[in-house]
């Protein structure tokens, strides 16, 4: 099969209702992970933090390889975090995973913790880059992923962008020169909440059809509801059948909204960096229970 023969439709089963419901378990913690920070600091980006959850599910909880005591070890999978101001959501999957400890969460933001409000690889373990400065993210994978085929290593790369970070030029170079090496163990995972700190992306930088855009790239393309867990589930089993074996990178849009899970949160003005005062917080943690208990009984 050559890579221009590979086509983008699903090609595998649905994942299996035990698995979907492990990870949006898993998705519940982490956003409970993330309510746990933002109270220590009373704002932050909270609503990325909620509104990635699922998407940092499946990854922690599903895709990647690494040893939760070892977050050095050489034969891990790399998540690449390249909007460091998701750190918040970041470190809940982290916690998640074993690989910070859940007490540890409550320092978050604070002087001398390991957990700083922008993501930095010198501080956490398991951060694998330091993150916040948009559009280095990519560029970044691209070469972590072409050095680890040249070392013959198996693990693959997963780069956590952004939709505005796509307003960024060295972005598309990073595409192009991902699609040029053949790199079918990097895959994009991009947020696409509508969401900047200038305003809605659209008003900021109109980058539709982002779609295409990939595609055009030679890139391996899905868009999916980044808040459906089976969704997220079968693009990655998408990418493993289909992009993998021929050497295509692959990148996963994902819709999804700020403040997810949360309604209360949902329905801010000001999303991008939140404030949510001190009588709040107990609310948010109902209304987050009481959607999960009612999407786990649906």
């Amino acid at each position: 099969m050559t890579l221009s023969s590979v086509e983008t439709t699903p090609v595998v089963a649905a994942p299996k209702p035990e698995r979907v419901d492990r990870i949006r378990a898993a998705a519940y913690r982490i956003r409970d992970h993330a309510l746990t920070m933002g109270e220590v600091q009373g704002q932050g980006y909270v609503g990325q933090a909620l509104g990635a959850a699922d998407m940092l599910a499946a990854v922690y909880a599903d895709q990647l390889t690494y040893r939760a005591e070892d977050p050095h070890w050489e034969g891990r999978d790399r998540f690449l975090l390249s909007t460091g101001h998701y750190a918040i959501g970041h470190y809940a999957a982290l916690a998640e995973a074993g690989i910070v400890p859940v007490a540890e969460l409550e320092t978050y933001g604070s002087d001398d913790s390991r957990l700083p409000m922008s993501g930095m690889s010198t501080y956490t373990p398991g951060m694998e880059i330091s993150g916040g400065s948009l559009g280095h993210g990519l560029t970044i994978a691209v070469g972590m992923a072409l050095g680890l085929r040249l070392q013959g290593s198996a693990s693959r790369v997963i780069n956590f962008l952004s939709d505005g970070e796509l307003d960024e030029g060295s972005t598309w170079e990073a595409a192009m020169g991902a699609h040029h090496h053949q790199l079918g163990n990097l895959t994009a995972l991009v947020d696409i909440n509508a969401l900047q700190a200038d305003g809605a992306t659209d008003t900021v930088l109109r980058t539709e059809p982002v779609t295409e855009k990939w595609e055009s790239f030679g890139w391996y393309t899905q868009r999916v509801d980044g808040n459906d867990v089976g969704a997220l589930l079968a693009a990655f089993d998408n990418i493993a059948a289909v992009a993998a074996p021929v050497g295509r990178p692959s990148v996963i849009l994902c819709d999804t909204k700020v403040g997810r899970g949360v309604p209360l949160l949902e329905n801010r003005e000001k999303a991008h960096f939140m404030r949510i005062e001190e009588n709040e917080w107990q609310i948010c943690r109902e209304q987050l229970t009481a959607g999960y208990e009612g999407t786990a009984s649906a």
